[in-house]
């Protein structure tokens, strides 16, 4: 059976990710969170969303295991902010027009729990 991975495609995942950060960049509430290098940051994203999503463990063979928790905890996360993140996921997911609907929506059900997970303060 394919993987999300591989029914989004690599080509799609990375529109997925530029499309992301153009909200989250814009968006007041949640940019001071991603302050480092922006390209850095996408190609992180990139990397793990790939993994994540059922495709080669590209990030664990360049950062290690990807212990997001963890990564997450100097930056102070509240439930506004995972609220946020999590519509700026559900713009750029409907950026990708090559997607059926279903298709969005399997991908989209995958990241409310991990925002959850992410929830620090």
């Amino acid at each position: 059976m394919d993987t999300l991975y591989d029914r989004i495609g690599p080509d799609n995942l990375k529109q997925l990710v530029d499309a992301f950060y153009n909200f989250v960049f814009a968006n007041e509430k949640i940019a001071p969170l991603f302050q480092n290098d922006k390209e850095e940051i996408k190609e992180k994203q990139f990397l793990f969303l790939t993994q994540f999503l059922g495709g080669p463990s590209l990030y664990s063979e360049r950062f290690g295991h990807p212990k997001m928790r963890a990564r997450h905890l100097p930056h102070k996360i509240t439930l506004e902010a995972k609220e946020e993140w999590l519509k700026c996921m559900r713009l750029a997911i409907d950026t990708l027009h090559q997607l059926d609907d279903q298709l969005k929506v399997e991908l989209y059900v995958c990241f409310p729990q991990v925002a959850q997970h992410m929830v620090n303060s």
